[in-house]
């Protein structure tokens, strides 16, 4: 194992070795054997460096003092760096002599050769090699290392290289101005698009807002409805009850006085028996088993899909738009031209050629393709649905048949109809929320279809000889026809 002191003499030797190897390439070589062991002995073991301020201890080994000072403060017991003997803090002596000798040595030694002077030849560098891109003498170009190497003189050279740069710099500056506008077009684009999630956002909310506020007015309409038809139930029963109690009270009179009269003495009994008899015939009992309905669920299943079927008219645009110029006296059509709604009172309306004698057509015509619409009818008792020909005579009351080019469906007073028709095979307890109408004008065909239950409830085929619009009338004050789009891809 190396001593302490070894070490610290090898730390020494290795510094010492690198400065001289930086310093060597600039001495000259006389100058670094002349000096090379002067310095070695003005050289402080622990900075590697030219005595500052040197002591010396009683063992003769001297040092920086700053560096004998602080190696000290780590020693329990001051000792030599260099001998190990213990010393106390009165020994390091300070030499004037000593200390100018070391500073005569450092301001006379010798500095590195100037970097315009060749390091190998020690001739001026005068000339720039563009194979190696390095400066060399006169006597580097004419050696093997450089033969047949392009050569300029060094003004020749960096003027020449300078222009290349220059011209590169250029060229990075024209790619850095279009970084530049590449970096602005996508911070304008991020911003665009902020700007427009933004605005997706406040859409989002606006729409979904509709969608809240309508589910929130169906449930009210619909528990106002049910509310509405439990009150007819439960004031009909109260009724029924109020007038059994009427005759419960009634007949336990009645039989209170017979008792009565059973009890009277035989002559009055016989007396009165006339009127007690015709008492018991003839009771004030008018029903003695009342006929109690059971109890109809609200159709839950077919709210939820008229609700569903409804919703669609809030998200995409209805295939069927109301045309109020063309709706009768006794029709009011909705702002938003979705629903119309029969008056009692005639309404004052122009007296276009466009307007029905009764009825209104939607604001679109078909004459090819096939087209599907919705119309809720709900409990609905009076309504029309259907198609009219465009060249229909409108200031009449025409037929309901196709001869008159009139395709309709209707219910009347609890009775399904095609034109005037009766259709027998329709059961009137399963009367659909919504009729859909699909209408296939290059097959010649149109269905009245209950949705909800998937079923055909009536069919036309023939043809159509020209262009066709969809038709509405209702008879009904107190429920409105609501037109909305059709899926004709559930069938």
């Amino acid at each position: 194992m190396t001593s302490w002191r070894e070490e610290l003499i090898n730390l020494r030797k290795c510094k010492l070795g690198k400065r001289n190897e930086r310093v060597g390439c600039g001495l000259t070589s006389v100058m670094a054997d002349s000096l090379a062991f002067l310095e070695e002995d003005l050289t402080c073991i622990i900075c590697c460096d030219i005595f500052t301020d040197p002591v010396t201890l009683k063992c003769s080994h001297s040092l920086c003092e700053e560096c004998l000072q602080r190696f000290w403060t780590t020693q329990d017991v001051p000792q030599c760096p260099v001998c190990r003997k213990e010393c106390s803090h009165d020994e390091p002596t300070k030499s004037l002599a000593f200390r100018s000798l070391c500073e005569s040595f450092k301001n006379r030694k010798p500095t590195a050769v100037s970097g315009d002077v060749c390091p190998e030849h020690k001739e001026m560098l005068k000339l720039f090699c563009f194979e190696d891109r390095q400066p060399i003498c006169v006597v580097c170009h004419t050696s093997k290392k450089h033969e047949n190497h392009k050569c300029s003189p060094v003004d020749e050279a960096a003027g020449h290289l300078k222009e290349d740069l220059k011209t590169q710099m250029d060229r990075l500056q024209e790619t850095v101005a279009d970084l530049k506008k590449a970096h602005e077009s996508c911070v304008k684009q991020a911003e665009l698009i902020k700007e427009c999630t933004s605005m997706d956002e406040n859409q989002i909310k606006e729409e979904f807002e509709k969608l809240h506020e309508f589910l929130i007015n169906e449930e009210e309409k619909h528990i106002k409805s049910l509310h509405k038809e439990m009150k007819f139930q439960d004031d009909k029963l109260k009724t029924t009850m109020k007038e059994l109690s009427t005759q419960i009270s009634d007949l336990s009179e009645n039989m209170v006085a017979v008792w009565q009269d059973i009890e009277a003495e035989n002559l009055t009994f016989l007396q009165n028996y006339s009127d007690t008899l015709e008492r018991l015939q003839h009771p004030s009992v008018l029903n003695t088993s009342p006929e109690l309905k059971e109890y109809q669920h609200y159709c839950i299943q077919t709210i939820i899909f008229t609700t569903w079927a409804r919703m669609q008219n809030l998200v995409e645009q209805p295939p069927v738009t109301l045309d109020p110029d063309t709706a009768s006296s006794k029709l009011q059509v909705s702002e938003d031209c979705t629903s119309v709604q029969y008056k009692k009172r005639k309404r004052y309306v122009s007296d276009n050629p466009k307007r029905l004698y009764v009825g209104v057509l939607a604001s679109q015509g078909f004459s090819s393709g096939v087209h599907c619409w919705d119309v809720e009818v709900r409990n609905n008792d009076h309504w029309t649905l259907g198609v009219v020909g465009e060249t229909v005579k409108r200031k009449r009351l025409y037929k309901m048949d196709p001869k008159s080019r009139f395709w309709c469906f209707r219910y009347v007073n609890g009775t399904y109809k095609e034109g005037n028709n009766p259709i027998s095979y329709i059961d009137s307890n399963e009367r659909p929320n919504i009729i859909r109408l699909q209408l296939d004008f290059d097959e010649g065909e149109l269905r009245f279809i209950d949705p909800f239950r998937n079923k055909i409830l009536c069919t036309y085929t023939g043809g159509f000889p020209e262009r066709m619009f969809p038709y509405f009338c209702t008879g009904d004050v107190g429920t409105p026809l609501h037109a909305f789009a059709g899926n004709k891809e559930d069938l």
